[in-house]
């Protein structure tokens, strides 16, 4: 019975229909092409049960076959028919439908009341006034810099998103969409493109350990290739990348194929011949070097704010990044905060599960500091790392951040699905892919219009929740704001759950209650990211 009804079953039957249709046919000629299928079905079952590469199928012939089937679509079953609305894989369906629905200009209303637990520990919430405000205008900015080149930069804005691991008409997509919308586009380290120009958005120029668009043959910085970008009306300000929340401490990598003349124009760099981003930047090595090539940046740039991107990870090197802005005088105009939680196209799972710190306490640390050492009115912070609904932003910012930065939100504007074939070049909806039959599908002038709409009306969810709170602008938010459950007996503020810092108060030599900034303030100096002993 094993053997005729159990492992072996489905490949008898072929066996048995083909002989049984080709004893047919010697009657009825015309019967022997239907014993086509079952004779292949037979030579596929006989090459499974003699191979030695998988045992299931050794095992299981023809039948196994179906475990691997389902196995390759168990994502999108999962994703379509069984996970929650509330399952983070890593966005939930609520928070894709709310993208999907603000992009299209519908209203993203929750009827019926929350299916959130609001007695589950960890549940925050905002404080409301019972004197509500009114907001005039939902265009809230923020000032970077100082002089003609500071920029006033949008509470929203899109994070870094690299032309060769985004399509040419997604990079020109949300950078007309940013230009529609009066926010700016982060180029990622993939270097400024022509998409990036045509879509005509404000633009950030990131500059990371490669060098990309502004490099010698040799990777080194190229001071002349870079001011010919720099000064470009579109970029409105610098970004120094030390480190990716999806993968810190992990350079990046585009195999040599998908190198194609044009990214390697973009790029710099030699066409189809793998490109590997050095872990470290070949232009400084200690926090007064950094801060000098900023200000070189700066310089050459005509005067545009520079910053720093980086997760956090030990916390004396973003002390000495700190304490070397108080020795030298040379400052940074802003501070992107990158979480744990980012995504990327594709990182070791240990990197993106395990390293580096959540955006969250990231945020808090990178406010204190600023603040201890009476930087923070002059040091902007900005915040990315799955950031997708008003509400986050709110929590953010009254955490420490002055704006927020969004990259998969932006996509899910652009059509992205969450398939999470980022790396394989395969995209379904042709928004990370390279391959011209599938990006084709993105059309730019309606998707530009998406993205600017989920700006907008996320941006005016942000109002909202400040009008209920009595506040008239983001940066007057505070840690007082935010409450949080922490059992069900326990519910404190933000501000009494994370350590405070007074600013100055450690130019003045006062104690902070930051253990991280009273362990090491005096053990670090801008000559070093290693603290002394």
């Amino acid at each position: 019975m094993d053997l005729v009804w159990g492992r072996y079953s489905v490949l008898i039957y072929a066996v048995v229909l083909t002989f049984g249709i080709l004893l047919a046919s010697i009657l009825h000629p015309s019967l022997a092409i239907f014993s086509t299928p079952f004779a292949l079905a037979s030579l596929v079952g006989f090459y499974d049960f003699f191979q030695r590469k998988r045992p299931v199928l050794a095992n299981f012939p023809l039948i196994g076959r179906f475990r691997f089937l389902l196995e390759s679509i168990r994502p999108e079953l999962r994703q379509y028919f069984w996970e929650s609305d509330k399952d983070e894989l890593p966005y939930s369906r609520n928070q894709r439908s709310m993208v999907y629905q603000r992009s299209k200009e519908i209203l993203a209303a929750r009827p019926f009341g929350s299916d959130e637990n609001h007695y589950m520990d960890d549940f925050t919430w905002l404080n409301h006034s019972i004197s509500p405000s009114h907001i005039p205008d939902d265009d809230f900015r923020i000032t970077v810099g100082v002089g003609t080149k500071s920029y006033d930069i949008s509470v929203l804005n899109i994070s870094g998103t690299s032309f060769g691991s985004l399509s040419p008409n997604a990079i020109q997509s949300l950078s007309a969409g940013a230009k529609l919308g009066g926010f700016a586009h982060n180029t990622g380290e993939g270097a400024l493109s022509k998409y990036h120009e045509q879509g005509g958005g404000d633009t950030i120029w990131q500059i990371s350990t490669g060098y990309f668009g502004c490099r010698t043959e040799d990777g080194k910085f190229d001071p002349k290739s870079f001011v010919s970008k720099a000064t470009l009306p579109q970029i409105k300000m610098i970004e120094i990348k030390l480190s990716q929340g999806a993968k810190p401490g992990h350079g990046g990598m585009l195999l040599g194929p998908k190198v194609t003349p044009e990214i390697a124009e973009t790029r710099g760099v030699e066409a189809y011949v793998d490109v590997i981003s050095p872990h470290n930047h070949s232009s400084f090595g200690t926090p007064n070097e950094l801060l000098q090539f900023a200000d070189k940046l700066r310089n050459l740039s005509g005067g545009k704010p520079v910053g720093i991107k980086l997760c956090i990870g030990h916390p004396w090197e973003f002390v000495a990044i700190v304490k070397a802005m108080v020795e030298t005088g040379i400052e940074l105009d802003f501070i992107t905060v990158d979480g744990s939680e980012g995504g990327t196209g594709a990182a070791p799972v240990e990197f993106t599960d395990h390293l580096g710190s959540p955006l969250r306490d990231a945020v808090v640390f990178v406010d204190n500091a600023l603040r201890g050492a009476g930087l923070r009115d002059r040091v902007k912070v900005a915040a990315s790392g799955k950031v997708v609904s008003g509400y986050d932003i709110v929590r953010i910012c009254a955490l420490g951040a002055d704006w927020c930065n969004m990259a998969r939100p932006f996509m899910f504007s652009l059509g992205c699905i969450q398939a999470r074939d980022c790396s394989s070049g395969r995209c379904p909806t042709g928004v990370a892919t390279m391959d011209e039959k599938r990006y084709r599908a993105i059309n730019i002038e309606s998707r530009a219009e998406r993205v600017r709409n989920f700006q907008k009306n996320t941006r005016f969810a942000v109002k909202e929740l400040l009008e209920a709170s009595g506040l008239m602008h983001p940066q007057e938010l505070n840690r007082r704001h935010i409450v949080r459950r922490l059992s069900e007996s326990q519910i404190k503020l933000a501000d009494q759950i994370y350590p405070k810092v007074d600013d100055g108060a450690l130019i003045r030599g006062e104690t902070v209650e930051d253990p991280r900034l009273a362990s090491y303030w005096h053990r670090v100096s801008g000559s070093s990211f290693m603290p002394m002993n």
